[in-house]
Formats: C-alpha cells, sequence, structure tokens
C-alpha cells in the first residue's frame, strides 16, 4: 500500500495499464509522515513519470487525512471520485474545489473539517457517502445539485453552524 511514485510533492498510486493515477499519502500507511501535506496544494491533471504521463483520476482513501496544515486544495478536471476518508480530518482546509468532473464523494471525505465554511458541490455529483461532511461545524450553508439521487447516512452530522440546506426534487 507504499506510494508509487512522489512528483512536486504529491505521491500517487500508479495503474500503468489504463494510464491512470490516485492521489495518496506518503509511505506505507496514511499516519506514517504525519501532516505530509500543508498550504495549498494543487493537483495536476496529468503528470510525467518515468518515461510515461499519467492522468490523475481519483484522490485516494485517507490521501489528506488528518494534514492539519492544508489550507486549501485544487482538485483538477481530471477527477471523478474522491475516495472515503480522503480529507478527514483537515482542520486547517478552509477551501475546496470540486470541478465538474466529480461523480463521487467518498464517505468520511471531508469528516472533521471544521475550517470549511461552504461546500459547492457540483451538477456532476450523483452520490454524497455516509458521514461525508460529518462534524464540519463551520460550515453555514450548503446546495445539494439535481444530480445527486443519493446522500448517506449521517452525511450531515454535527454540522452545528448549518443555517441553509437545498435539497433538490
Amino acid at each position: 500500500h507504499a506510494h508509487d511514485c512522489e512528483v512536486d510533492g504529491v505521491y500517487y498510486n500508479l495503474d500503468g495499464a489504463t494510464g491512470t493515477a490516485t492521489v495518496t499519502f506518503r509511505g506505507i500507511s496514511y499516519y506514517s509522515y504525519s501532516n505530509e501535506y500543508t498550504g495549498n496544494v494543487v493537483i495536476p491533471s496529468t503528470f510525467s513519470y518515468g518515461g510515461n504521463t499519467y492522468s490523475v483520476t481519483s484522490i485516494g482513501y485517507k490521501a489528506f487525512s488528518d494534514c492539519t496544515g492544508l489550507t486549501s486544495v485544487t482538485i483538477p478536471n481530471s477527477v471523478t471520485s474522491i475516495g472515503g476518508s480522503a480529507f478527514s480530518g483537515c482542520t486547517g482546509l478552509t477551501s475546496v474545489t470540486i470541478p465538474n468532473s466529480v461523480t463521487s464523494i467518498g464517505g468520511s471525505a471531508f469528516s472533521g473539517c471544521t475550517g470549511l465554511t461552504s461546500v459547492t458541490i457540483p451538477n456532476s455529483v450523483t452520490s454524497i457517502g455516509s458521514y461525508a461532511f460529518q462534524d464540519c461545524t463551520g460550515l453555514t450553508s450548503v446546495t445539494i445539485p439535481n444530480s445527486v439521487t443519493t446522500i448517506g447516512s449521517y452525511a450531515f452530522e454535527y454540522c452545528t453552524r448549518l443555517t441553509s440546506v437545498t435539497i433538490p426534487n
């Protein structure tokens, strides 16, 4: 489960057969290098490694988990899924841009991101996993687009400042 490579401070697992890459954590476990990602992280849509070009298609399980020094993340349009617990416990995260290419937000993806005050869920998203935004105590409003057909259990549990929720038909 160790990362396959690191390019410009971002760690990836590679799929040579498809030419795709998943953003992951450094080392053998997400807690091997605590707070590895800090500040503003910009994930590229493609990168070159070992003479090959890879397209970044997903943010993996616990990729940024517990990176309390992470303040913002820019996800490219090539990404279609945000994995389970991908950003859980990122208390310093104040800004995240989810592109229109993302179709699923995994379980606990942003749980415990107490610094997030707003999240724009794009029209491409069809499912929001269980506990996806649990404990996001800074979140004040959420608009769920018409494309969403499934919202998992406890998706917004303990979002104590949430005063506006728009849910489509």
